[in-house]
């Protein structure tokens, strides 16, 4: 990794010029989330890509600085036998936005146009049967003034293969590689033409797919959270003022309970090392500083 302010020629940024850049941009998302709630908006993004692709690191610097009441991130399990036998979308129907409301779909109801059908999980009829009313089904929603903006992230196979080594390797983010990523590698073509077969008949006017090259995973999230914004013809609202009034004091007649009685986390970590009897004197000194808490 390149030390702060340094650019990195792997990541074509430096980390200092993409933290202010993202700063920026946190600062736009705040003031689309205000009026999102004044105008009762209601707004779907759905991210889809290839595995290891960057859609979660997109989705997190999305959120980070926003009320998840405000934008809600979905990420459904596989279904249930119970929703296995429903409509195919019913499942998701549930937790589409209302007013006030940003739902982001970390994948989606085109895992039938995807993994379901490269992988066998869904039967033919069902695969075109999804294709057929899939464009339909998004414009009956958009005519009830539900904005569906929908994000393609597109990775090269040498990158791709890059991040699966480097999840294999990292105990961190180990978790992230699951056998469905390892049999994605295996069928590569498969996916590239399902995923040309999906836009040939998903890419509408009224939820047109947009593309995010993510070879580069943070100009990817600069891109998109720059073009998310620009889709959105939002206000900057003036913040409600407050005002902190005093802080009333404690009645006379009520005496708190002792400290001792609290079962306090251990301060594991200072400033600078202590010993363990520096850390016994200053867990006594710590008791009576909460003594207002």
């Amino acid at each position: 990794m390149a030390r702060k302010g340094k650019k990195d020629t792997n990541e074509g940024l430096s980390r200092k010029d993409y933290d202010k850049e993202l700063a920026k941009l946190h600062a736009e998302l705040v003031k689309l989330q205000s009026w999102v709630k004044h105008a009762g908006a209601r707004i779907m993004v759905v991210f889809e890509g290839r595995d290891a692709a960057g859609k979660g690191g997109v989705i997190k610097a999305i959120t980070e600085r926003v009320s998840p009441r405000v934008f809600r991130v979905l990420a459904l399990a596989t279904p249930t036998e119970r929703e296995k036998s429903q409509m195919y979308m019913q499942r998701f129907v549930p937790h589409f936005p209302a007013a006030g409301e940003i739902v982001i779909f970390d994948r989606s109801w085109y895992n039938r146009a995807g993994v379901e059908h490269v992988m066998g999980f869904c039967t033919p009829e069902e695969y075109h049967e999804f294709l057929r009313s899939c464009p339909e089904f998004e414009q009956m929603l958009c005519r009830t003034g539900l904005l569906i903006v929908k994000y393609w992230f597109s990775v090269s196979d040498v990158e791709q293969e890059r991040r699966f080594q480097g999840r294999m390797n990292d105990p961190t983010r180990s978790w992230k590689l699951s056998p469905m990523d390892v049999e994605s590698r295996n069928k590569w073509v498969e996916y590239s033409m399902a995923k040309d077969v999906m836009f040939s008949h998903t890419d509408h006017k009224m939820a047109p797919w947009r593309v995010v090259k993510a070879d580069n995973k943070k100009l990817a999230r600069l891109n998109c959270i720059r073009h998310l914004l620009s889709l959105i013809h939002y206000e900057d609202l003036p913040p409600t003022p407050f005002a902190l009034a005093p802080r009333p004091d404690m009645p006379t007649d009520y005496k708190r309970p002792p400290l001792e009685d609290q079962s306090f986390v251990p301060d594991y970590y200072w400033p600078q090392p202590c010993s363990e009897t520096a850390l016994a004197r200053r867990d006594r000194v710590r008791l009576l500083e909460y003594a207002c808490c």
